[in-house]
């Protein structure tokens, strides 16, 4: 869902990266690490395509699930902000210091993170302390910076 921020679509990659769990289960006992590294790899080709698509329709428009009541100008505006604010930090982030950040708050252990990125476990710390050290660069402490 963090991914994705269309409850929706988690469900549907979920499902995929479930399905390709039971096609072909990954070896030894590092079942988490695997489902979140499939996962993550689902939603950014999806996201890709959809990226694609858009690009040649020329329809760069997100719309809203159909049940969904329209939120307020201002509260569109500032949410607007503060999520693009968000995606730019982690943007700068390496692919590695968002994995690490996205997994560790998801409630990963340091074995399993240090396995989906390809680390030893004693870095782990080391690289979440300095992806959190730059998204603090990066993003203003409060919503009057915004």
């Amino acid at each position: 869902m963090r991914l994705t921020g269309d409850p929706d679509l988690a469900a549907d990659a979920a499902q995929e990266t479930f399905t390709r769990l039971i096609e072909k289960p990954p070896r030894g006992n590092r079942h988490r690490a695997w489902l979140f590294t499939v996962a993550t790899n689902v939603v950014r080709a999806w996201s890709n395509r959809r990226k694609r698509r858009n690009e040649l329709i020329g329809d760069n428009h997100e719309r809203a699930a159909i049940g969904d009541p329209p939120p307020g100008p201002d509260t569109t505006v500032e949410s607007n902000q503060l999520r693009q604010l968000v995606r730019d930090a982690l943007e700068d982030l390496s692919e590695k210091e968002r994995t690490v950040l996205l997994m560790r708050e998801e409630g990963f252990s340091h074995r399993e993170i240090a396995d989906a990125v390809g680390t030893t476990t004693g870095s782990i710390g080391t690289m979440i302390a300095r992806a959190l050290d730059k998204l603090a660069e990066t993003l203003p402490l409060d919503s009057e910076d915004l």
